[in-house]
């Protein structure tokens, strides 16, 4: 398992750094006008070659279109033609035609001259469904101002082309299909990973109330799903087929993982129909993708039939789970969440397919990033509990989920170590004015100018807390944080260093200019009365201890205890006062 965790993570990053690679912008023309088509199919002329492309033009016959895609009064249609004018800008020299996708076959001419195909048409021009891969189309350095013709034939919902059209160099559209690939790649291969882990923790978890068994094939439909759907996939394996078929796959157990793990939470006769739910569609996908594979019907019309009854099974499992949501703990509810945001873009993609939305990528692999996330949270928060059981593992799975775990505890070191903010006040905290003083005191000392500290107590805090509560007390940290925030310069460091005691670092400042400022700030103290909750505190005072570099020490680092003994002579002084070492 080390092995294969290692090889995603490399993986991974080798496609975040291709990515990177293939960033540069591509010269393109999209071709999304200017169209037009007509029905039916063109006869042959005496060389096989189709009448329409090769004979004089029949304008009459040709209707115009927005984008060569399901043309109105189809009627049973199977076969269409699209035709259009290549443009005449810019300069080429490897060119070439993109096409997001076709429904479903093609024929693609120039000049009378086939130039493309994609699948096998017999005599009558029909053939069977051959996969939804993007197209290449090479085109000749002199393709401007030419008419290009499309021969299409489908027994699809859908007929032509779809997605998107764009003239560009050859070189250009391998960065594309990265660039819009790189980050699907990646999230399938993280839900690879996740279906790994989750089964893991599935045979080690016996008997608890989490079954890992539906996450685990959930994780792996939406990863095999995404990966086959993605276009780099087709760079790696040019079988479109294939990959609609691992794609139809992934895409038909989705609901099957969602029921088995809904199931799984319920105890009640609702478990019935959510039972009867997952077993139609795991009826579903043995029947649809067996027919297919023996030949009893194309695969693409397994789709549409799919995401009917997709869309009725979400209806039924969201009015099921609507009643019962307040009695799902909270990783329940994140899963059910994450499970809904997956659930609304596959709609939003099924939409988009079937043409009642406009084409655009819809995002469906970032709802499965989030369902990952979620769900490795709450495997995490559940190993935690159930560390004894992991114990009972042989040794070799013990060490390597052991080395994981240390991983995960040194993040979270390395987290905790830029934690440098009071939650309290919004100030920076002890440890960060540790960190802060080293590196000023170095700095001064290099560069040669004075630094200055202002050690600040907030007097009598204690009778605060004792009178009006530590909510009360809690209020004046924050009021007292705030208005040194206002008098202080924008270069001033300001940090509570714990309980009603705050310091400020100041560079480049004289300690009589730092005195002049705090004598201010006592003023202002004095004029304002504090309140908590409508109830009025009174004023507070604080008392300030100066001490300077290198005024008062060789060493910056000195200034902590110089100014704290400056402080300690203006408490003893009869407070609201302020105090420079001497």
């Amino acid at each position: 398992m080390r092995q294969f965790i290692c090889l995603s993570w490399r993986v991974m990053l080798a496609l975040f750094l291709l990515c990177l690679l293939a960033s540069a912008q591509a010269s393109t023309i999209s071709l999304t006008d200017d169209w037009e088509y007509r029905w039916g199919d063109s006869p042959l002329d005496g060389t096989g070659t189709p009448a329409w492309v090769s004979g004089p033009p029949d304008d009459t016959a040709w209707q115009a279109i927005g984008f060569p895609s399901n043309p109105p009064d189809r009627d049973g249609q199977r076969h269409a033609w699209f035709r259009t004018v290549l443009p005449t800008d810019g300069e080429w020299r490897d060119p070439v035609l993109y096409i997001y996708s076709v429904d479903l076959l093609t024929e693609v001419y120039l000049e009378g001259q086939r130039i493309y195909r994609y699948g096998d048409f017999d005599e009558r021009g029909e053939g069977r469904f051959a996969g939804w891969p993007w197209h290449m189309i090479e085109l000749p350095r002199d393709f401007a101002g030419k008419p290009l013709y499309f021969r299409v034939y489908s027994d699809y919902t859908d007929i032509g082309l779809w997605g998107e059209i764009k003239l560009m160099e050859r070189a250009d559209l391998f960065g594309y299909l990265l660039r819009h690939s790189a980050v699907d790649l990646i999230i399938g291969l993280l839900c690879l990973l996740l279906a790994l882990l989750a089964g893991v923790f599935n045979v080690i978890q016996t008997g608890t109330r989490y079954n890992f068994a539906p996450v685990a094939l959930f994780a792996f439909a939406s990863g095999i799903m995404i990966l086959a759907d993605t276009q780099a996939s087709q760079m790696l394996i040019d079988r479109p087929l294939l990959w609609d078929y691992l794609s139809a796959c992934g895409y038909y157990t989705l609901p099957v993982a969602i029921g088995l793990l809904l199931e799984h939470w319920y105890t009640d006769t609702r478990t019935r129909l959510i039972r009867r739910i997952w077993q139609c569609h795991l009826l579903y996908l043995l029947a649809a993708l067996g027919a297919a594979l023996t030949g009893w019907v194309n695969l693409s019309t397994t789709f549409p039939v799919f995401d009917l009854l997709l869309v009725v099974s979400l209806g039924l499992l969201t009015t099921i789970i609507a009643p019962r949501l307040r009695q799902l703990d909270a990783e329940q509810k994140a899963i059910l969440a994450s499970h809904a945001l997956f659930g609304l873009l596959l709609v939003a993609d099924m939409a988009v397919a079937h043409g009642v939305l406009p084409w655009w990528r819809v995002p469906v692999s970032i709802g499965a990033l989030i369902f990952v996330l979620a769900i490795v949270a709450i495997s995490l928060f559940e190993y935690s509990r159930t560390h004894k059981e992991l114990k009972r593992l042989n040794l070799r799975l013990e060490q390597e989920v052991a080395q994981r775990t240390g991983e995960l505890q040194t993040l979270v070191k390395r987290l905790e170590t830029f934690s440098y903010t009071d939650p309290l006040t919004g100030l920076h905290n002890r440890r960060y004015f540790a960190e802060l003083l080293e590196q000023s005191a170095a700095q001064a000392r290099r560069q040669g100018y004075p630094l200055t500290l202002v050690m600040i107590d907030i007097d009598h805090f204690k009778r605060i807390n004792d009178l009006y509560g530590h909510e009360a007390g809690d209020s004046v940290l924050a009021a007292i944080a705030s208005r040194l925030t206002q008098h202080f310069r924008e270069a001033d460091v300001i940090c509570r260093l714990g309980g009603e005691e705050f310091a400020v670092l100041m560079h480049d400042t004289e300690a009589s200019d730092v005195q002049e400022r705090t004598q201010a700030l006592l003023e202002t103290l004095a004029c304002t009365v504090h309140h908590h909750q409508e109830t009025p505190v009174g004023t507070v005072t604080i008392s300030c201890g100066i001490a300077s570099y290198p005024l008062h020490a060789d060493d910056p680092l000195a200034l902590v205890g110089l100014a704290d003994k400056a402080l300690y002579t203006a408490k003893h002084a009869g407070r609201a006062r302020t105090h420079i070492y001497a």
